[in-house]
């Protein structure tokens, strides 16, 4: 929102209370190839859109919501209560289907898929864990029984499958509690066979809703440190959602979602200070959508009292923003 104001023609665009500012994209310039959309990404979601209806009543979830996601990639979304982020997490997760748009995983159109070929997704492509426990663990099977039944529900060997899920048990620190139901072990153990069981069926994309939500701090970090080594060693995909905008400085790429639309991307690098120390630098952008809109942060629409329209001007290196200036006669 800088540059001088000008006299000479300028856009003025409507700001409705979301404040999305729509733009028009521009073409790709000529002889260049033009992509796809989420072509090569682990995960696309292309103006997605989910709509519940609730007695006579239409709750719009996802309005127009885009998102990529690289192969190998380790991201947090975030987002209040009733932001979508969970809706979006059942989508990618086969649990449930789009009303408008489309949503790809690992390849697999999940707006094309039957009951049996949505199944096999659940069991073989993708991996849940869940801030609940009961939702993870069956309590009356031990803990390397419960890494052993989703191969067992993939018709695994049975030799195969205890010695597979001993290794996983292994990998997070838990090899010599494999023979213990949920109620012998801690939130954090617990959470440790969780995340053993969705990787059970080796799935290129692990989803976790809230994994951390009912640990302390420190068994908090450690939990991190696993989806990390997860997402390092096995390369697999891993999104974590929540509402918890602390989680977000466990990854690299955060992606919050605001009125079922991805609003706002925070990216962390790793940089050496003058003095030699290793310092985290953090840079918000603003997400522009294939449909040319943007939602300006609440905290600058309420700064320059922005309302109902903007005015917008295309300058060389950016695009001014600025109020409409004529509230007072329209009122």
């Amino acid at each position: 929102m800088t540059g001088p104001m000008r006299d000479d023609r300028a856009e003025i665009v409507d700001l409705p209370g979301d404040a999305p500012v729509e733009v028009e994209p521009t073409l790709a310039p000529r002889g260049r190839r033009r992509t796809l959309f989420g072509e090569g990404a682990q995960i696309a979601c292309d103006n997605l859109v989910k709509i519940y209806k609730v007695a006579d009543l239409e709750v719009v979830a996802l309005q127009g919501l885009d998102l990529l996601v690289d192969p190998a990639e380790m991201i947090a979304i975030v987002g209040a209560s009733g932001s979508g982020k969970s809706t979006l997490l059942s989508i990618l997760g086969g649990l449930d289907v789009p009303s408008a748009g489309r949503a790809t995983v690992a390849g697999h159109d999940l707006t094309a898929m039957g009951r049996r070929e949505r199944t096999n997704y659940r069991r073989r492509v993708i991996g849940f864990v869940w801030q609940q426990t009961a939702r993870n663990l069956l309590p009356y099977l031990s803990a390397v029984e419960n890494v052993e039944l989703p191969m067992i529900l993939d018709g695994a060997a049975g030799s195969l499958r205890r010695r597979s899920a001993i290794e996983l048990l292994a990998m997070v620190g838990l090899r010599d509690r494999a023979g213990h139901r949920p109620d012998r072990l801690s939130g954090g153990e617990q959470q440790r066979v969780a995340i053993a069981v969705a990787l059970a069926n080796r799935p290129e994309v692990l989803l976790a809703d809230e994994p951390t939500g009912e640990l302390d701090t420190d068994t908090s970090g450690e939990i991190f440190e696993l989806l990390r080594q997860v997402n390092r060693e096995m390369g697999t995909t891993v999104v974590i959602v929540t509402h918890d905008p602390l989680v977000s400085e466990q990854v690299q790429r955060t992606v919050a979602i605001r009125d079922g639309r991805t609003s706002s991307e925070t990216l962390r690098r790793t940089s050496l200070s003058d003095d030699g120390d290793h310092q985290v630098i953090a840079e918000e952008f603003a997400v522009l959508d294939r449909a040319g809109r943007l939602q300006l942060p609440r905290a600058h629409v309420e700064a320059l009292e922005l309302d109902r329209r903007v005015r917008l001007r295309l300058e060389p290196d950016h695009i001014g923003v600025w109020p409409d200036g004529h509230r007072e006669k329209d009122r």
